[in-house]
C-alpha cells in the first residue's frame, strides 16, 4: 500500500516533539557549559510550537491514520493540549534546580522530551500495541530520569524499584491484551469493541484478559493495591523527576484507560466497574489515611496522588459521558496542580539542600508572600476547597456517581476528602504560621519561574471561578 503523507497532518504536534528531542540531543554533544541554556530554550519552543499545532491540526471529525493505528478526535486534542502545557511548566520549573547543582545536563530534555513523545502516542493511539508502545516509551524515559543524578544513592534505589515494578505493571498489561488478542481475534479498539459487545463476558480468556488489564491500568496510575512504588519513588528521584513523573504521566494514564477501556472495553462495563470499585474506595481511603502520618512533604505528596487517582476512577466507573468528562477533567486539573507544588518544593531547594520535610516549608511566607500564597493556592485546590477548581473536579466526580444511584459511594469520598483536607491545610499553617529558621538563603528562582508559577496558580483560580470552558472542552470529547 503506497505511503499517503496526508497521514503525517494528524501527528505533526508528536513529530515536532521527536524533532525536538534529537536536536537537542545532537547540539549538546557540540554545546560548552556557558551555552546548555539553548538546550532549555529550544525544548520550551519545541513544547510551544507542538502545542501551537495542536490546535492548528485539532478539531473537526475524528481522523484515523495508519492503517487504523492512530486516531485524532477531540480527547486526542484535549489530552494533547494538557499534556503539553503541563509539561512545559515542569521544565520551566526545573531548570533553577538543575543550574544551582551543576546537573543542567542534556539528558535530561532528552529524556523529558522522549517521555512526553510517549504520552502523546499514548494519547492518539487507536490500537492496544501502539498504546504499549507509547507507554514502554514513556516508561523506559522516566525510568532513566529517575536515576539520572549518578551521585544519589537514594535516585538510584527509586529508579531500580520503578523499573521492577514498572516492568511487572507493564507486564501484566502485555498479558492482558495477549488475551484479549487470543480471545477477540484483533487489537484495534473498534473490533475488540464489536467483538465484546457479542460475546460478553462467556468466553474465560476474554475474562482473564480484562483482570490483567485492569491490573495494569492500576499500575500505572497507582491505584491501591498496585501504589507501592509511588510513595518511594516519589521520596528518592531528584525533584526535577519527580515533577516530571507525577504531573503529565497521569494525563496519560488517563488516556491509557479511556482507551482501553471505554473505546476497547466499554461492551463489559458492568463487569471491570466492580474492579475499578474495589480500586477506588481503596485509594481514597489509603491515601487519605496514611498521608496524614506523613512528615516527609514528598512522600505526603505521593500518598496524596493515591487518593486522587481515586477519584479518577470514581469518574471512569460511572460508566457515563458524564462520568468520562468529569473524569478527565479532573485529570487534568490534578496534573496542574501537583506541578505547581512539586515547582513550589524546587524554588525553595538549593545546592546542598532539598525541602523533602514539612519544617522546611515553615515560615515561607516570610521568606516570599507571593510563593506562599501559591503553594496555599494548590494546597487549597488539591483539598477541594471553593472557590478553587479542585472543588468543582470533585462536585462533578460525586455528582456523576450519584447520577448511578452510587449515593453511599459519593458519602464515602467525601468522608475521605474531609479527612485528607487535614494534611494539606496542615501545609497550609506551617507556611503562614510558624517561623523560618534563621539566616535562610534566597530562593532559587528567576523572573520565568516566578511569571509561570503565577501562571499555574492564578489559573487554578481562575478555572474554580469559571470552569464553564475547560469542562465544555471535556464534554464534547465524549459526546
Amino acid at each position: 500500500m503506497p505511503f499517503d503523507a496526508a497521514n503525517l497532518l494528524p501527528i505533526v504536534p508528536e513529530i515536532v516533539i521527536l524533532v525536538t528531542a534529537c536536536l537537542v540531543l545532537v547540539l549538546d554533544l557540540y554545546l560548552s557549559d556557558r551555552h546548555k541554556d539553548l538546550n532549555h530554550s529550544l525544548t520550551l519552543i519545541g513544547l510551544l510550537v507542538a502545542l501551537g499545532l495542536t490546535g492548528v491540526v485539532g478539531g473537526g471529525e475524528p481522523q484515523v491514520v495508519f492503517d487504523g493505528n492512530v486516531i485524532r478526535d477531540s480527547i486526542t486534542d484535549l489530552l494533547r493540549g494538557a499534556i503539553l502545557i503541563v509539561s512545559l511548566l515542569a521544565f520551566v520549573y526545573a531548570r533553577p534546580w538543575l543550574k544551582d547543582r551543576d546537573l543542567f545536563v542534556g539528558e535530561f530534555y532528552v529524556l523529558g522530551l522522549f517521555a512526553v513523545l510517549g504520552m502523546l502516542i499514548m494519547v492518539s493511539a487507536n490500537n492496544f500495541l501502539v498504546i504499549y508502545l507509547g507507554l514502554e516509551l514513556q516508561a523506559l524515559s522516566l525510568y532513566a530520569l529517575v536515576a539520572f543524578d549518578r551521585d544519589s544513592k537514594k535516585g538510584a534505589e527509586a529508579a531500580m524499584k520503578y523499573f521492577v515494578l514498572g516492568a511487572l505493571g507493564s507486564g501484566m498489561l502485555l498479558y492482558g491484551v495477549s488475551m484479549i488478542y487470543g480471545a477477540t481475534g484483533s487489537i484495534e479498539f473498534g473490533p475488540v469493541a464489536q467483538s465484546v459487545a457479542e460475546q460478553g463476558m462467556d468466553n474465560q480468556v476474554l475474562v482473564f484478559g480484562v483482570v490483567f488489564l485492569v491490573i495494569g491500568v492500576g499500575f500505572k496510575l497507582g491505584a491501591v493495591p498496585f501504589h507501592m512504588w509511588v510513595p518511594d519513588i516519589y521520596e528518592g528521584a531528584p525533584t526535577p523527576a519527580v515533577i516530571m513523573l507525577g504531573s503529565a504521566p497521569k494525563i496519560a494514564a488517563l488516556a491509557l484507560a479511556v482507551r482501553m477501556l471505554i473505546d476497547g472495553l466499554q461492551g463489559i462495563h458492568a463487569d471491570w466497574q466492580g474492579m475499578l470499585l474495589i480500586l477506588a474506595v481503596l485509594s481514597m481511603g489509603l491515601g487519605n489515611l496514611v498521608a496524614i502520618a506523613q512528615t516527609n512533604i514528598k512522600r505526603m505528596l505521593a500518598y496524596s496522588t493515591i487518593s486522587h487517582v481515586g477519584f479518577v476512577l470514581l469518574g471512569l466507573l460511572a460508566g457515563s459521558a458524564q462520568g468520562y468528562a468529569a473524569a478527565t477533567f479532573y485529570a487534568i486539573v490534578y496534573a496542574v496542580m501537583a506541578v505547581g507544588a512539586f515547582g513550589i518544593l524546587l524554588i525553595m531547594s538549593r545546592k546542598g539542600f532539598d525541602v523533602e520535610h514539612l519544617d522546611d516549608l515553615k515560615g515561607l511566607n516570610d521568606r516570599d508572600s507571593w510563593y506562599a500564597a501559591m503553594m496555599a493556592l494548590m494546597m487549597f485546590s488539591m483539598a477541594g476547597v471553593p472557590p478553587t477548581v479542585g472543588f468543582i473536579a470533585k462536585l462533578l466526580v460525586l455528582e456523576s456517581v450519584v447520577r448511578i444511584d452510587m449515593v453511599w459511594l459519593a458519602v464515602v469520598a467525601v468522608i475521605f476528602s474531609i479527612i485528607g483536607a487535614f494534611y494539606y491545610l496542615r501545609v497550609v499553617k506551617v507556611i503562614y504560621f510558624d517561623k523560618p529558621a534563621p539566616d535562610q538563603p534566597a530562593l532559587v528562582t528567576s523572573g520565568g519561574v516566578r511569571f509561570a508559577m503565577s501562571i499555574n496558580g492564578l489559573s487554578l483560580l481562575l478555572l474554580g471561578v469559571f470552569p464553564a470552558t475547560l469542562l465544555a472542552w471535556c464534554q464534547a470529547a465524549f459526546s
